[in-house]
C-alpha cells in the first residue's frame, strides 16, 4: 500500500523547550525551512502551524516557497497554544470573546488553506482542559468547544477539520484526551468533514494501542483523517524517530492503517532537540516507508489468520521470526 508522506515544516529546524528556550541549534528561516524538506525525496508535502509559518498576511509568499520546492500545502494548524491570550483555553475558554477569536483564526487559516491549495484544518487545542479539581465546568466547557468547532466546520463543509488529542500538556488534563472523547465530541459536532488526528506518540501517553485507535476511528464512522508519526516511553510526549522504540506497536499500526484503507497522509511529528532536524525526519521517512513494504511483504491472510485464532504463542512466534530472522 503506497502512502504519502509529510512533514511539519519546523521539524526540520531548531528546537527549544523550557530550559533551553533559545534552542538546541541555530534557528532557520522559513525559505531554509522549505529548502532542507525539499531534501527528502519521499516528502511531498509540508504542514504549516499558524503564526509560526503562516498567516493570513504572507499567504502568498508560502505559496511561492510551495511551489518552488515542489510540495503541496497538507494542513495548518492554527495557533490556539501559543500565544498569551489562550492560557486559559481556546474553543472552551470562559471568555466568550477568547472563543470567538479561537473561531475567527480558525476561519482565518481555513481561507489560508484554500487560498494554498489545502483542504485540511489540523486542531490541537493545547490549552483547552484545566489544572485543578474545581477549576472547570466538564459540561458547559465541552458544549462551548462543541459549538466553536461546529461554526468552523460549517463555515466551509469543502474542508476537513480533524481534531489531535492529547492525555495533556500543557494543561494537566486536556478535554481532547483520548480516541474515545475525540469521537464523542466529533459525534456531538455531526458535520461529515470533522474528524480525528491520531498522533502516535499522544495514543501511546493516553496508554492506548495505537492500532485499536485506528480501528475504531474506522468503526464509528470512518473518522480517521490524519496522521502524525512519532515515538516515544509513554510517560511523556517525546517525539522521538519513528519506530525506534515502539517497533511491534508500529507495526501493528501500519497493518490497521492497511487494513482499514486509510488514503490519507502520514506526517513526521518529531522533535528532535540535540539531532539534525533534518535527517532525523529523514530516517523518521525511511522508518515509515519500511513499516509500509514491510506489511506489504507479509502473505495476504497470514496476520489476518493469527488475529482470528487469537493463539499468543503463535502470534509472538510468527513476529520473532518476521523481525528476527536469526537461524
Amino acid at each position: 500500500m503506497s502512502h504519502r508522506y509529510s512533514v511539519i515544516l519546523s521539524n526540520v529546524g531548531s528546537s527549544a523547550d523550557r530550559f533551553l528556550t533559545t534552542g538546541y541549534s541555530t534557528p532557520f528561516t522559513i525559505p531554509e525551512l522549505f529548502a532542507r524538506v525539499k531534501q527528502i525525496p519521499q516528502v511531498t508535502g509540508v504542514e504549516l502551524i499558524g503564526n509560526w509559518h503562516v498567516t493570513e498576511r504572507n499567504v502568498k509568499e508560502i505559496k511561492q516557497h510551495l511551489e518552488e520546492n515542489e510540495l503541496k500545502l497538507v494542513s495548518i494548524i492554527p495557533d490556539h497554544f501559543g500565544q498569551m491570550k489562550w492560557k486559559n483555553g481556546s474553543f472552551a475558554a470562559k471568555d466568550p470573546s477568547i472563543r470567538m477569536e479561537a473561531v475567527v483564526h480558525t476561519k482565518e487559516m481555513i481561507d489560508a488553506a484554500i487560498e494554498l491549495g489545502g483542504d485540511l484544518i489540523s486542531l490541537w487545542p493545547g490549552q483547552d482542559g484545566y489544572d485543578y479539581l474545581f477549576q472547570a465546568d466538564y459540561i458547559q466547557e465541552r458544549d462551548w468547544f462543541a459549538e466553536g468547532v461546529k461554526e468552523a466546520c460549517l463555515y466551509r463543509d469543502d474542508v476537513k477539520i480533524s481534531l489531535e488529542y492529547k492525555v495533556k500538556e500543557p494543561r494537566t488534563h486536556s478535554y481532547l484526551s483520548t480516541v474515545a472523547t475525540s469521537l464523542l465530541i466529533t459525534q456531538e459536532i455531526g458535520t461529515d468533514n470533522v474528524g480525528v488526528t491520531i498522533d502516535f506518540g499522544h495514543a501511546l501517553n493516553a496508554y492506548e494501542t495505537p492500532a485499536e485507535s485506528v480501528a475504531l476511528l474506522k468503526k464509528y464512522g470512518n473518522k480517521l483523517f490524519h496522521v502524525h508519526m512519532n515515538d516515544n516511553f509513554r510517560h511523556w510526549d517525546d517525539d522521538m524517530i519513528v519506530g525506534s522504540i515502539h517497533t511491534i506497536e508500529t507495526l501493528e499500526f501500519f497493518y490497521w492503517l492497511k487494513r482499514t484503507e486509510y488514503k490519507g497522509w502520514l506526517s513526521i511529528d518529531q522533535y528532535p532537540y540535540r539531532e539534525d532536524g533534518l535527517e532525523a525526519v529523514r530516517e523518521g521517512v525511511n522508518a515509515m516507508e519500511a513499516f509500509a513494504e514491510l506489511v506489504d511483504c507479509i502473505p495476504s491472510g497470514e496476520l489476518d489468520g493469527l488475529i482470528r485464532n487469537g493463539n499468543a504463542p503463535e502470534i509472538t512466534a510468527y513476529l520473532r521470526k518476521l523481525l528476527l530472522p536469526v537461524r
